[in-house]
């Protein structure tokens, strides 16, 4: 949180005309990777494992974190998430794309459909046009700044969190396509480092679903013990593509 609100405090006051495109794109690219950070750490929140010794506060921690992320409402993303886990890849899968609309482009579309409502849109408005005001004393280009370091970085971050959290470790084909067969989550097979810079671990899916309980950053350690357990672990290329 303090490095999301670091980079916008430095970024915001900056001219776009003084910058370099290159600069200009890896500040995006980092906006990006700690915007995915807020709901990382919130989705630690949702399974108590942020602050375990002091629910109350382990709450409010996640529902500021999502508030900041995209104005999500904690509650109804706790809620999501607990019947994602009891029924992951099934009818009654939140998260899980409309029968026959499988595709990247159909589920993520309807993925967020499913979290986003006029209520939030008009928060997020009114969070970025205050940004924007507070920006506009010391910039030049504040609008164009509130586009490029908060507008792009959560979409492009929900894209992130949903292909590599969703789409990838959930997707049906091949024999876990079969109806008899349980629904098992795949996991990303690359390094940790790697694992780290695509969603925070959260590609360690399968991981995930068997230890709900452990924070992001200890799944790296689970997928080292358990790998020969996993079914089957999917190079990042290849899980986009199919096989």
């Amino acid at each position: 949180m303090l490095s999301w609100l670091g980079s916008l405090v430095i970024l915001l006051p900056t001219t776009l005309a003084d910058l370099s495109p290159v600069l200009i794109s890896v500040s995006v690219l980092v906006r990006t990777l700690l915007q995915t950070g807020l709901f990382i750490v919130a989705h630690d929140a949702m399974h108590g494992t942020l602050w375990p010794e002091r629910p109350g506060a382990n709450r409010a921690i996640g529902q500021s974190l999502l508030l900041l992320y995209a104005a999500l409402p904690y509650s109804r993303c706790l809620a999501n998430h607990r019947s994602h886990h009891l029924h992951a890849g099934t009818a009654q899968d939140p998260d899980h794309h409309r029968e026959g609309r499988g595709n990247l482009a159909s589920w993520f579309f309807g993925f967020m459909a499913a979290y986003l409502s006029p209520r939030q849109i008009t928060a997020l408005a009114i969070l970025w046009l205050t940004i924007g005001a507070l920006a506009a004393p010391t910039s030049a280009s504040p609008l164009a700044n509130v586009v490029l370091y908060c507008i792009l970085p959560t979409l492009l971050s929900s894209l992130q969190l949903f292909v590599v959290g969703t789409f990838i470790p959930h997707r049906t084909t091949g024999r876990s396509a079969e109806p008899d067969l349980p629904h098992v989550p795949r996991s990303l097979d690359c390094p940790p480092w790697i694992s780290l810079l695509c969603c925070y671990h959260f590609g360690y899916h399968w991981e995930h679903h068997a230890l709900p309980h452990l924070a992001w950053h200890q799944l790296p350690k689970a997928r080292r013990q358990f790998k020969d357990h996993i079914n089957p672990p999917l190079p990042f290329a290849v899980s986009l593509i199919g096989r």
